[in-house]
Protein backbone atom coordinates (compact mmCIF):
# COMPACT_ATOMS: atom_id res chain seq x y z
CA UNK A 1 0.00 0.00 0.00
CA UNK A 2 1.55 3.62 -1.26
CA UNK A 3 2.38 5.62 1.54
CA UNK A 4 1.47 9.62 1.44
CA UNK A 5 4.01 11.73 1.70
CA UNK A 6 4.04 13.35 5.05
CA UNK A 7 2.80 17.41 4.44
CA UNK A 8 5.16 20.04 6.01
CA UNK A 9 4.07 21.32 9.09
CA UNK A 10 3.08 25.11 8.60
CA UNK A 11 4.80 27.14 11.19
CA UNK A 12 3.25 29.72 13.47
CA UNK A 13 3.82 33.42 13.63
CA UNK A 14 6.25 32.85 16.20
CA UNK A 15 8.32 30.35 15.28
CA UNK A 16 8.62 32.02 11.98
CA UNK A 17 9.65 35.18 13.86
CA UNK A 18 12.08 33.18 16.30
CA UNK A 19 13.53 31.58 12.90
CA UNK A 20 14.07 35.12 11.22
CA UNK A 21 15.48 36.37 14.73
CA UNK A 22 18.27 33.31 14.37
CA UNK A 23 19.05 34.17 10.74
CA UNK A 24 19.83 37.87 11.66
CA UNK A 25 21.52 36.49 14.65
CA UNK A 26 23.80 34.21 12.88
CA UNK A 27 24.52 36.58 10.05
CA UNK A 28 25.62 39.59 12.37
CA UNK A 29 29.15 40.43 12.93
CA UNK A 30 30.70 39.57 16.89
CA UNK A 31 32.00 43.29 16.62
CA UNK A 32 29.39 46.23 16.16
CA UNK A 33 30.58 49.06 17.07
CA UNK A 34 32.06 51.61 20.08
CA UNK A 35 30.15 53.78 21.81
CA UNK A 36 31.55 56.80 23.34
CA UNK A 37 29.27 58.61 26.30
CA UNK A 38 29.06 61.31 28.77
CA UNK A 39 27.35 61.67 31.97
CA UNK A 40 25.16 64.56 32.16
CA UNK A 41 23.78 64.69 35.76
CA UNK A 42 27.04 64.91 37.05
CA UNK A 43 27.44 68.29 35.33
CA UNK A 44 24.38 69.84 36.69
CA UNK A 45 25.00 68.04 40.22
CA UNK A 46 28.26 70.13 39.99
CA UNK A 47 26.54 73.28 38.72
CA UNK A 48 23.91 73.44 41.49
CA UNK A 49 25.35 72.14 44.61
CA UNK A 50 29.03 71.73 46.19
CA UNK A 51 29.80 68.33 45.24
CA UNK A 52 29.85 66.17 41.37
CA UNK A 53 31.68 64.51 39.08
CA UNK A 54 32.61 65.14 35.81
CA UNK A 55 32.22 60.89 34.12
CA UNK A 56 32.77 59.47 30.72
CA UNK A 57 32.79 56.31 29.12
CA UNK A 58 33.36 53.43 26.36
CA UNK A 59 31.07 50.95 25.62
CA UNK A 60 32.09 48.17 23.06
CA UNK A 61 29.24 46.41 21.22
CA UNK A 62 29.51 42.32 20.68
CA UNK A 63 26.40 41.29 18.85
CA UNK A 64 24.22 43.69 20.06
CA UNK A 65 24.19 41.10 23.46
CA UNK A 66 27.10 42.11 25.26
CA UNK A 67 28.49 45.83 26.21
CA UNK A 68 31.70 45.79 28.17
CA UNK A 69 32.17 49.22 29.70
CA UNK A 70 34.79 51.26 30.79
CA UNK A 71 33.87 54.59 32.69
CA UNK A 72 36.25 56.76 34.13
CA UNK A 73 35.39 60.50 35.72
CA UNK A 74 36.77 63.22 38.05
CA UNK A 75 35.28 63.81 41.18
CA UNK A 76 34.88 67.35 42.90
CA UNK A 77 33.65 68.76 46.39
CA UNK A 78 33.83 72.17 48.21
CA UNK A 79 32.07 71.86 50.97
CA UNK A 80 31.73 74.43 53.83
CA UNK A 81 29.24 73.90 56.66
CA UNK A 82 27.21 76.57 57.51
CA UNK A 83 26.28 75.67 61.72
CA UNK A 84 30.09 74.64 62.06
CA UNK A 85 31.78 76.67 59.66
CA UNK A 86 34.11 73.33 58.66
CA UNK A 87 35.54 72.70 55.09
CA UNK A 88 36.00 69.97 52.84
CA UNK A 89 37.45 70.01 49.70
CA UNK A 90 38.75 67.25 47.37
CA UNK A 91 39.38 66.77 43.66
CA UNK A 92 40.20 63.18 42.27
CA UNK A 93 39.77 60.70 39.73
CA UNK A 94 37.90 57.31 39.92
CA UNK A 95 37.55 54.64 37.37
CA UNK A 96 34.89 51.70 36.71
CA UNK A 97 34.53 48.53 34.74
CA UNK A 98 31.84 46.26 33.88
CA UNK A 99 29.22 44.93 31.72
CA UNK A 100 25.74 45.67 30.53
CA UNK A 101 23.46 42.84 29.00
CA UNK A 102 21.04 43.66 26.45
CA UNK A 103 18.12 42.22 27.69
CA UNK A 104 15.31 42.98 25.00
CA UNK A 105 13.94 40.24 22.85
CA UNK A 106 14.74 42.21 19.42
CA UNK A 107 18.25 42.27 20.25
CA UNK A 108 18.66 44.59 16.84
CA UNK A 109 16.26 47.23 17.73
CA UNK A 110 17.35 50.85 17.78
CA UNK A 111 15.80 50.95 20.99
CA UNK A 112 17.75 49.14 24.10
CA UNK A 113 17.08 47.91 27.59
CA UNK A 114 19.82 46.87 29.91
CA UNK A 115 21.35 45.32 33.32
CA UNK A 116 24.19 45.28 34.54
CA UNK A 117 27.15 45.70 37.39
CA UNK A 118 30.53 47.71 38.13
CA UNK A 119 33.39 47.45 39.99
CA UNK A 120 34.72 50.73 40.61
CA UNK A 121 37.20 52.16 42.95
CA UNK A 122 39.23 56.14 43.69
CA UNK A 123 42.40 56.74 45.93
CA UNK A 124 42.04 60.63 46.86
CA UNK A 125 43.34 63.44 49.33
CA UNK A 126 41.46 65.86 51.03
CA UNK A 127 41.74 69.30 53.19
CA UNK A 128 39.70 69.40 55.85
CA UNK A 129 39.63 72.99 57.94
CA UNK A 130 37.74 73.48 61.15
CA UNK A 131 38.03 76.78 62.42
CA UNK A 132 36.59 75.94 66.23
CA UNK A 133 38.58 73.32 67.57
CA UNK A 134 38.07 73.91 71.87
CA UNK A 135 41.23 73.33 73.26
CA UNK A 136 40.73 70.60 75.65
CA UNK A 137 43.26 71.93 78.57
CA UNK A 138 43.64 76.15 77.87
CA UNK A 139 40.02 76.76 76.27
CA UNK A 140 39.56 78.48 73.68
CA UNK A 141 39.65 77.92 70.09
CA UNK A 142 42.42 77.27 67.46
CA UNK A 143 41.76 76.28 63.92
CA UNK A 144 42.97 72.97 62.51
CA UNK A 145 43.78 72.44 58.92
CA UNK A 146 44.67 69.11 57.92
CA UNK A 147 45.54 68.59 53.80
CA UNK A 148 46.65 66.10 51.97
CA UNK A 149 44.96 63.24 53.96
CA UNK A 150 44.64 60.18 52.18
CA UNK A 151 41.87 58.01 51.69
CA UNK A 152 40.92 55.44 49.03
CA UNK A 153 37.36 53.56 48.45
CA UNK A 154 36.24 50.58 46.69
CA UNK A 155 32.40 49.93 45.70
CA UNK A 156 30.02 47.35 43.21
CA UNK A 157 27.01 49.26 41.18
CA UNK A 158 24.25 47.45 40.11
CA UNK A 159 21.88 48.63 37.00
CA UNK A 160 18.92 48.99 34.83
CA UNK A 161 19.27 51.74 31.84
CA UNK A 162 17.53 52.40 28.61
CA UNK A 163 19.46 53.61 25.35
CA UNK A 164 17.41 55.46 22.61
CA UNK A 165 18.35 56.23 19.23
CA UNK A 166 17.57 59.72 18.66
CA UNK A 167 19.32 60.84 14.96
CA UNK A 168 22.02 59.45 12.95
CA UNK A 169 24.66 57.87 15.66
CA UNK A 170 23.51 60.01 18.42
CA UNK A 171 21.64 58.26 21.30
CA UNK A 172 20.54 59.05 24.66
CA UNK A 173 20.67 56.94 27.83
CA UNK A 174 19.31 56.54 31.30
CA UNK A 175 20.28 54.13 34.27
CA UNK A 176 19.61 53.90 37.99
CA UNK A 177 22.05 52.57 40.24
CA UNK A 178 22.02 51.14 43.52
CA UNK A 179 26.08 51.57 45.04
CA UNK A 180 27.68 49.59 47.63
CA UNK A 181 30.56 50.08 48.83
CA UNK A 182 32.90 46.99 49.11
CA UNK A 183 35.87 48.39 51.12
CA UNK A 184 37.14 51.76 52.29
CA UNK A 185 39.95 53.73 54.36
CA UNK A 186 39.12 57.15 54.99
CA UNK A 187 42.35 57.46 56.68
CA UNK A 188 43.66 59.12 60.15
CA UNK A 189 40.47 61.92 60.49
CA UNK A 190 37.84 59.26 59.77
CA UNK A 191 34.51 59.95 57.93
CA UNK A 192 35.49 61.36 55.17
CA UNK A 193 32.62 63.90 53.71
CA UNK A 194 32.42 63.26 49.73
CA UNK A 195 34.20 60.09 47.78
CA UNK A 196 34.87 60.32 44.11
CA UNK A 197 32.70 58.75 42.11
CA UNK A 198 31.27 57.10 44.81
CA UNK A 199 29.00 60.22 46.40
CA UNK A 200 28.52 61.69 50.05
CA UNK A 201 29.25 59.23 52.16
CA UNK A 202 27.61 56.13 53.28
CA UNK A 203 27.49 52.19 53.00
CA UNK A 204 25.05 52.30 49.95
CA UNK A 205 22.85 54.82 48.23
CA UNK A 206 20.33 55.14 45.09
CA UNK A 207 21.62 57.14 42.15
CA UNK A 208 21.32 57.36 38.20
CA UNK A 209 22.82 58.66 35.04
CA UNK A 210 21.52 60.09 32.19
CA UNK A 211 24.15 59.87 29.19
CA UNK A 212 24.69 61.53 26.04
CA UNK A 213 25.95 59.14 23.32
CA UNK A 214 27.63 58.99 20.21
CA UNK A 215 27.64 55.03 18.38
CA UNK A 216 30.62 54.78 16.56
Amino acid sequence: MAKHPQQPRHLSKQEQEAMRRKQIDDSIPFFRGVQVKVDAIGLVQKAVSDYGQYEAGVRVNLKDKYFPVVEFGLGKADHREVTTAISYHTSAPYAKIGMDFNIMKNKHDIYRTYVGARLAATSFKYDVDNPAIIDPVYGGNYPVHQQGVKAKCSWMEALAGIDAKIYGPIHLGWSVRYYRRLSHDDGPLGNVWYVPGFGKQASTRIGGTFDIIVEL
